[in-house]
């Protein structure tokens, strides 16, 4: 390596810069044990606290990529477009953003990861549909997006591993919130999928990763650069987190809300970010032929027409799930118990604490703590009101569902406490924030 690792450490410490080489065989040297966990820990740390550059970012992304198998998605035919979100609270924008996109001729080839934490990830959510299989192999992937256009599939394993390794230890030095080393484990795993084009969705607000909406442009700029510095064309859409996402907290109860949003029946938000981000991957797949605005409208017509509807029916009967549940979602049952929050005061919701909803939903059953956690697909959380609507004293705000009673009394109690109620309405937050491009 030239350098003692522990001289690497120091080096980066004092605020100066790796190179390509180091950086490289530094990831090499990690992923393959000859690193130990509490020098990688503490160069973590001094990463966290002294940045990286650009150029740095990109090698040690690239490093992560290169840790594993990549996937080759050239003999697919048309731009495969890769969608990935920083997460929130009632995100479902895949289930419906994907299928509009894929309705209008965009190839949607995804590989998503399962969820950790308040519930499940897209992964999860798709397989609450009986019978719908997200462990498919290479040949069948690849078959099922020549067949339907999109397929959203586990990710593989051996997907950059260095990035479950490196997540794993930033998990427990309190170097998850690093700017620098989230863009790398995001865009290692999307550089490794393989798709032409990359869409992220990037939140901010109190149920997002980063709470900032300078964090958040921030991380947007810096997974951008990376983008563009790999020769991958990347748009990042940051959006409000500050509520959730529709009225639905939880894994069929967002797939009921998804299909609804596809039948032109969604809560607003979801249908306006929808509209946003399928239009945006229409755009990118364009390559200039389209306008965004004649984007945006096609988008809107997919689902107007019910091709966005039947694309995600093809894509469920492709991969083994019952398409009868898209349908009529009152198939997917109510779970055992069901509790009410109510307000504890008349006046207008001013505030919603988004990450304690998540976290009620988590308590509910409706998450996982650990990747070996079971979920529980029909826990979960739906809002009947949100942040601006007023109410009376003891009116309903939302209703809980859950398996199990404990769980459901301590998520209740839990839950309502995660309102402000004033006597002023509060201003209407905008939903889409900024847009940022390659190189922005």
């Amino acid at each position: 390596m030239g350098k003692r690792f522990v001289d690497l450490i120091q080096w980066k410490k004092d605020g100066k810069q790796l190179s390509d080489r180091e950086i490289k065989q530094m990831i090499m040297d990690y992923t393959q044990g000859r690193i130990p966990d509490y020098q990688m820990s503490a160069m973590l740390m001094a990463i966290c606290f002294q940045g990286m550059s650009d150029e740095e970012l990109t090698a040690m992304t690239m490093a992560m990529k290169d840790s594993g198998k990549t996937v080759d998605l050239s003999d697919i035919k048309g731009v495969t477009v890769d969608k990935h979100s920083t997460g929130g609270v009632g995100d479902k924008t895949t289930l419906v953003a994907g299928p509009i996109a894929a309705a209008a001729g965009v190839t949607i080839a995804k590989m998503s990861g399962r969820g950790l934490g308040f519930t499940g990830g897209t992964i999860d959510k798709l397989e609450s549909i009986p019978g719908f299989r997200t462990d498919l192999t290479n040949e069948e992937f690849f078959r099922n997006i020549q067949k339907t256009g999109i397929c959203i599939t586990g990710q593989s394993g051996d997907l950059a591993p260095a990035d479950k390794l490196l997540y794993a230890l930033r998990d427990v030095t309190a170097t998850v919130e690093s700017i620098p080393l989230i863009a790398a484990s995001v865009m290692s795993k999307k550089l490794a999928a393989g798709c032409d084009k990359i869409l992220l969705e990037v939140t901010t607000g109190s149920g997002a990763l980063v709470k900032t909406k300078e964090g958040s442009a921030e991380l947007a700029k810096r997974m951008t650069a990376i983008g563009k510095l790999a020769g991958k064309e990347t748009t990042a859409i940051i959006t409000n987190m500050n509520e959730p996402l529709g009225y639905a907290v939880g894994n069929s109860l967002e797939v009921s809300e998804a299909a609804a949003a596809l039948k032109g029946e969604g809560p607003d938000d979801v249908m306006e970010l929808c509209y946003t981000l399928a239009g945006e991957m229409i755009y990118m797949a364009g390559g200039g032929k389209v306008s965004s605005a004649e984007a945006r409208k096609t988008a809107e017509q997919k689902v107007n027409d019910g091709s966005a509807l039947n694309k995600l029916k093809e894509m469920t009967a492709a991969q083994g799930g019952d398409v009868s549940y898209i349908d009529n979602t009152e198939q997917f049952g109510e779970a055992a118990f069901q509790g009410e929050v109510t307000a504890p005061q008349s006046g207008y919701i001013i505030r919603m604490n988004t990450s304690g909803i998540g976290a009620a939903s988590g308590m509910l059953g409706a998450g996982r703590m650990t990747k070996e956690s079971s979920i529980d697909f029909q826990a979960g959380i739906v809002l009947t009101k949100k942040t601006g609507d007023y109410v009376e004293k003891g009116e309903r705000t939302a209703v809980l569902y859950a398996n199990n009673k404990e769980r459901m009394e301590s998520a209740k109690a839990h839950m309502e406490k995660q309102y402000l109620i004033g006597g002023s309405k509060p201003e209407k937050e905008y939903l889409i924030l900024d847009r940022i491009l390659s190189g922005d």
